[in-house]
């Protein structure tokens, strides 16, 4: 099993304050945004809503496969879950 609870040693990638970016679900109404990149369901602190804009600091590679892209609040969202 992955261990989920781990970023891999890559820095974040394309490191830009103030990305804007949308969000874009295509399975529900919302993207749950996370204190740190994985799937766990205790790590949800809020939620963001389809056409909501979030502000993404950089990007890593997660362990589970992901991209997870840091937002400006320091929390983190799938990236397959936002798009420009």
């Amino acid at each position: 099993m992955t261990d989920m609870n781990k970023i891999n040693d890559e820095a974040l990638e394309n490191v830009v304050g103030g990305v804007r970016r949308t969000v874009r679900n295509s399975s529900a109404p919302y993207a749950n945004v996370r204190s740190y990149p994985g799937l766990d369901p205790d790590n949800v602190e809020y939620r963001v809503y389809n056409g909501d804009s979030v502000y993404t600091n950089g990007r890593v590679r997660y362990a589970d496969g992901y991209d997870w892209y840091q937002l400006d609040d320091g929390n983190w969202i799938a990236g397959s879950l936002i798009g420009y």
